[in-house]
């Protein structure tokens, strides 16, 4: 009975005199730890040379400047800065080189994964870095979202594509506010090459496909007012049929086309015509991305391609960037990266860059 009255004094004890060891004490909260205490969104920081380059708009059916003169783009595409930049050749002098080539604009692909793994904070550095070079060098810059695949039912080509709508919401809402007002980023390539790949990743109509555009757009919009959002259509971003009937309900917008030379047979011209040359009478037109090599155009019922195509494109006045200015990525323009070495359709697209190629 002793026993267990004194277990019984020993617990009020210990009931008493715990609570008051930690009395006044206060739990240490590092900065930042919690979510009810992190700090708002911070604002990109000032550029005072985001006005360098002038304002490009659209003018009915075609680029301008502020002084209303009408622009065709000529230019090339990169690989994804964060590949350049993990293999040691980000830099000013990569752009220099595109600079020679005679590119007024630069496409910089983003891949999905990369923007995950780097984190969006770590890769705005690298994109902030390609502006302030293309703004020194005068080009224009088309930030592109890399995925290939269908973003209705989120099933894509390859895993380094693999990505979400909510995900691609919030990398056009952190691209836009990040870089509203700055004239060097002209456009917004709101998606790569949507494909369903003949029903192996599922199933996607052009109206749900237009309304996940417009809300983009939308989006866009509501952080930066100025910069072209580029819309893109079905079979690997090549056939822009449908707006036909049921085009993108926006204003001051541009559809691109990807016409690679094995998207259709000869004669290429009546087929260009009929799946993206159309589009020009109303709405700028941007092919965003095609290229080849070298050994398939040369001969046989590709021979010509590449003549053919720059002649139909400066005709009609259709902005072109050519796929790809690196020695890795297919098919490639650079044989390696010893003194930016040039690929037979490397040399080809120096020559179109600067007006010389046989029209």
């Amino acid at each position: 009975m002793r026993y267990l009255v004194r277990l019984s004094i020993i617990a009020l004890m210990l009931l008493l005199v715990i609570p008051n060891l930690y009395a006044g004490q206060k739990k240490e909260v590092k900065e930042g730890a919690y979510w009810w205490n992190q700090p708002p969104w911070q604002k990109p920081a000032e550029n005072p040379r985001k006005k360098e380059l002038p304002l490009i708009s659209v003018k009915g059916n075609e680029f301008a400047n502020p002084k209303g003169d009408k622009i065709v783009f000529r230019g090339l595409a990169i690989s994804d800065p964060d590949k350049l930049e993990g293999q040691g050749y980000w830099s000013k002098k990569h752009f220099e080189e595109l600079r020679k080539m005679g590119a007024t604009v630069v496409r910089i692909p983003v891949h999905p994964v990369a923007w995950r793994d780097r984190t969006p904070e770590g890769y705005l550095k690298l994109l902030d870095e390609a502006v302030k070079w293309c703004t020194e060098l005068k080009m224009y810059i088309i930030i592109d979202w890399h995925s290939i695949g269908n973003l209705e039912m989120e099933l894509f080509q390859d895993p380094s594509y693999n990505t979400t709508k909510k995900e691609t919401y919030g990398f056009w809402r952190t691209i836009a506010d990040h870089f509203k007002g700055n004239n060097t980023v002209a456009f917004y390539e709101i998606f790569n090459e949507p494909t369903h790949r003949f029903g192996l990743l599922g199933s996607m109509t052009w109206s749900e496909w237009k309304k996940i555009n417009e809300d983009i757009i939308n989006l866009i919009r509501a952080y930066d007012k100025e910069t072209i959002p580029l819309v893109v259509g079905f079979d690997w971003a090549y056939d822009l049929n449908y707006i036909h009937y049921n085009p993108i309900n926006a204003e001051g917008i541009a559809y691109v086309s990807h016409p690679y030379y094995f998207k259709r047979k000869k004669p290429w011209e009546p087929k260009w015509d009929e799946n993206f040359g159309f589009a020009k009478g109303q709405y700028p037109v941007m092919i965003t991305e095609f290229g080849f090599n070298l050994e398939n155009v040369e001969e046989g019922e590709n021979k010509g391609y590449g003549e053919a195509i720059i002649r139909y494109l400066e005709e009609r006045g259709i902005s072109w960037i050519g796929w790809i200015f690196d020695p890795d990525w297919h098919p490639k323009m650079l044989k390696s990266w010893d003194n930016y070495e040039l690929t037979g359709s490397g040399e080809f697209f120096r020559k179109a860059l600067h007006g010389k190629v046989d029209k």
